[in-house]
């Protein structure tokens, strides 16, 4: 239990690398649900593609999310923006988690649809050996 107050899983969550801005006033917002089963995140991404997404596990426990978006939506010569807030032009994210102990990092599955990026990370239910080790003590090295 102590362990867990300083490993925090949402340290990263709250404090992570400098986000970058993707649309006015707003970041890739996210959901974090868990399952019995499962952690799914939900990241909000309008206007990216499958192709323009990178989802990765960093160090063996970070869950490290970043988009780029390069091409600029087409609307002729003669068009002038006004207001660009729903990420029609170029763009950029990055969202960084630790991920809980008891998941199977080699069986996370992500897709994207309809502007929703979902990341599911499978949990491991086979209980792990203690990190307390008992050393025996004998009357010579």
């Amino acid at each position: 239990m102590a362990e867990s107050f300083f490993v925090d899983p949402f340290r990263r969550f709250f404090w992570s690398p400098p986000i970058f801005r993707q649309w006015s006033g707003s970041l890739a917002l996210m959901d974090w649900l868990e399952t019995p089963n499962a952690h799914i995140y939900k990241v909000n991404v309008p206007g990216f593609g499958k192709d323009d997404i990178k989802v990765q596990v960093e160090d063996g426990n970070v869950l490290q999310i970043r988009g780029e978006r390069t091409k600029e939506e087409s609307v002729g010569k003669d068009a002038v923006w006004h207001i660009a807030e729903r990420g029609t032009s170029k763009g950029e994210f990055a969202r960084e988690i630790v991920l809980p102990e008891n998941v199977k990092v080699d069986q996370v599955k992500a897709q994207v649809e309809n502007g929703v990026l979902t990341i599911v990370v499978p949990k491991d239910t086979n209980p792990k050996s203690s990190k307390v080790r008992n050393i025996n003590i004998s009357s010579k090295l």
